[in-house]
C-alpha cells in the first residue's frame, strides 16, 4: 500500500523534532547574501528538497532545499514576501533577492543556503516529485572541470562581497557598486 498522507501537502519539510543535537550549542543563525537580514533560530526540523515548479522558480535553480526553523526571529531587518500561491508566502531579501523563508502558515521553513552553517541542515526526505527534473538524479556523476589558468586567475581575483557567514554589528561597511549591465 502506498504511502497516505492526509494532511494538506502545504510544508515541504514538515515540522518534526530538531536534528542533530544541537542542544548544547549556540542558536543557529543565517541572513541574506548582502547582510540587510539576518535571523536566528533555536533548533531546525527535518530538512527537505522540494521539486515543485516554485520552488524551482523560487530559488532559480532545479529544486529547494528548506528547514523547518524552530523560533524564528529576525535579527536584522525583515525579509519582503511574495504570495506564490493561495496558501504560500516566500520571503527573500529586497536588497540583494536572496531566497529566505517558505511561510505556509505553520512554523517558517528556512532556505538551508542562507544558513551560516547550512552543513547543519542535511536534506532527509524529497517531496513533490511530480515536478521532478528528469536529470536531477545524474547530477552527482557528472564530470569536474579541470580549470584552465584563466579560469583560475579569474578566481583568485575575486573579492567577495557577500556578508561573512556570521553575525556582525555593523553591515556593510561599505555598499559596492551596483552594475546593471
Amino acid at each position: 500500500m502506498p504511502f497516505r498522507n492526509d494532511h494538506p501537502p502545504l510544508s515541504p519539510a514538515v515540522t518534526s523534532p530538531p536534528q542533530g543535537g544541537r542542544e548544547d550549542q549556540a542558536p543557529i543563525t543565517g541572513g541574506c547574501q548582502c547582510g540587510a537580514v539576518r535571523y536566528r533560530a533555536e533548533s531546525l526540523g527535518r530538512a527537505s528538497i522540494c521539486h515543485c515548479r516554485m520552488c524551482q522558480k523560487a530559488f532559480g535553480g532545479f529544486f529547494g532545499p528548506l528547514v523547518t526553523a524552530h523560533a524564528l526571529v529576525w535579527t536584522r531587518g525583515a525579509p519582503k514576501h511574495f504570495a506564490s500561491s493561495n496558501r504560500v508566502q516566500r520571503g527573500f531579501c529586497g536588497e540583494c533577492g536572496t531566497p529566505l523563508t517558505y511561510d505556509w502558515g505553520g512554523e517558517p521553513e528556512i532556505s538551508i543556503g542562507s544558513l551560516d552553517d547550512p552543513g547543519a541542515a542535511a536534506p532527509s526526505i524529497q517531496v513533490n516529485p511530480a515536478d521532478r527534473l528528469a536529470f536531477v538524479d545524474g547530477l552527482a556523476s557528472l564530470p569536474w572541470r579541470d580549470d584552465p589558468p584563466a579560469v583560475s586567475e579569474f578566481m583568485a581575483s575575486v573579492e567577495s562581497h557577500q556578508h561573512p557567514d556570521r553575525d556582525t554589528e555593523i553591515w556593510p561597511e561599505h555598499r559596492p557598486e551596483h552594475r546593471d549591465d
